[in-house]
């Protein structure tokens, strides 16, 4: 199969006087897509988080280009210097390490002072390892009706730490979040030490790379799984199940009482019944009385 060519983009419209804000891959090099390397060969320089990471990926595909460092250190600073550039009409990219900037990465305070002076900021979509990891999430996101929040990476205190946790673990909605190799563990005993034992835990080792992992656990399995001190190298994404859907089983009260009234009531009904006992969320009620209905009384 041949590449497309990148001629295809030359009837559409890359403004100038903006900056281009360009997702690049997490590891793998031919996750760069066709829009991005054109407008990577098209654009007058570009801006990146670190010179030595990003030259890797412009080397590969042969691209050269002016480069200006613009990174967490210096991003408010450098960004009224690139608006010389833009003033001058030119067009540029910003590129963090890996991903997509702003998100859990430089980049949101320099598109934040390009929109203030009154020039264009244009996302080019690509890869990122929340979304990776989200397409797989299957059940999870299921339950959750495609709902999701993402915390980045979790908080370095230890005050703001232990309130992160719990508002993941009080949350009805997944939550996805980032934690760096040397944290690793003692996050994720803590987790272990506060879930329910049958509440998951989605882990994402090392993204679309060579030694790409993905784990489901339960917080019971959390320790048995931290024991192989290869799990705890490389990069990481992870996912903690929402809170609202609890499992239902035969020792569960409002499930017991489904089951006794699912040859008398029809599904509405019953879930009005459960919604009233329980305080059961409307979704949640008619859910169980369907499951009900379904397994019999």
């Amino acid at each position: 199969m041949e590449i497309p060519s990148l001629s295809a983009f030359q009837n559409q419209d890359f403004p100038s006087a903006s900056l281009y804000v360009i997702a690049t891959p997490i590891g793998n090099l031919g996750d760069i897509t066709l829009r991005a390397l054109h407008i990577l060969n098209l654009v007058d320089g570009i801006a990146c988080e670190d010179k030595r990471h990003s030259l890797l990926l412009l080397k590969h595909y042969g691209i050269r280009k002016p480069m200006v460092a613009i990174h967490e250190h210096n991003e408010i600073e450098a960004a009224k210097k690139l608006m010389d550039h833009l003033q001058a009409g030119e067009r540029w990219a910003y590129l963090s390490d890996a991903g997509t900037p702003g998100v859990s990465d430089p980049g949101a305070r320099l598109v934040a002072e390009v929109q203030i002076n009154g020039y264009q900021t244009i996302p080019i979509p690509g890869p990122s390892a929340l979304t990776a990891m989200l397409s797989i999430a299957g059940e999870v996101m299921i339950a959750s009706r495609g709902q999701f929040q993402f915390l980045g990476f979790l908080p370095t205190s230890k005050n703001d730490f232990e309130e992160a946790l719990r508002l993941m673990i009080e949350s009805p909605i997944p939550t996805i979040f980032y934690e760096s190799p040397h944290r690793l563990a003692k996050t994720l005993i803590r987790f272990s030490e506060l879930l329910d034992n049958g509440r998951r835990l989605s882990i994402g080792r090392e993204l679309s790379k060579k030694f790409e992992s993905l784990f489901l656990l339960r917080a019971d399995e959390i320790p048995g799984w931290l024991e192989n001190p290869n799990h705890l190298k490389g990069e990481f994404v992870f996912i903690l199940e929402g809170n609202n859907r609890k499992t239902i089983t035969e020792n569960h009260e409002p499930w017991h009482l489904a089951q006794l009234l699912s040859k008398q009531l029809s599904s509405k009904d019953l879930s009005i019944v459960l919604q009233s006992m329980y305080g059961l969320q409307k979704n949640e009620a008619y859910d169980l009385a369907l499951a009900a209905k379904k397994g019999g009384g």
